[in-house]
């Protein structure tokens, strides 16, 4: 048996970093601040180039179409960001879920 279990039924999506974007915290690590979300962004949405300074990001896109560098991604595509790295704009053609780490804690400049 897991250590620890989530269900997405037994959880919420809260306000993200950024309008139009939207998290469900699966798990936080206490020790790292590190975590584990799915990310919704609604349609039309840009995130702006951004760092995270204090972690390296890896995001898995679940469903939608994302589009970097114009270049349009759909389910199946993997990102990774390391910690202190500017990555971006990212632009969500369609609603987008991805499932993301960061294993540090989430902070966005």
């Amino acid at each position: 048996m897991f250590q620890y279990i989530a269900l997405a039924k037994d959880k919420s999506w809260v306000p993200g970093p950024y309008a139009g974007v939207e998290l469900m915290v699966l798990r936080k690590d206490p020790v790292t601040g590190g975590v584990t979300v799915l990310r919704k962004f609604n349609a039309g949405v840009t995130v702006p180039a951004h760092t995270h300074p204090l972690a390296n990001e890896s995001v898995y896109v679940l469903s939608g179409e994302w589009e970097e560098s114009g270049i349009t991604y759909t389910a199946g595509s993997f990102f990774f960001a390391p910690k202190g790295e500017q990555h971006g704009p990212h632009v969500a053609k369609t609603e987008v879920i991805s499932l993301t780490t960061f294993d540090g804690p989430l902070t966005v400049v």
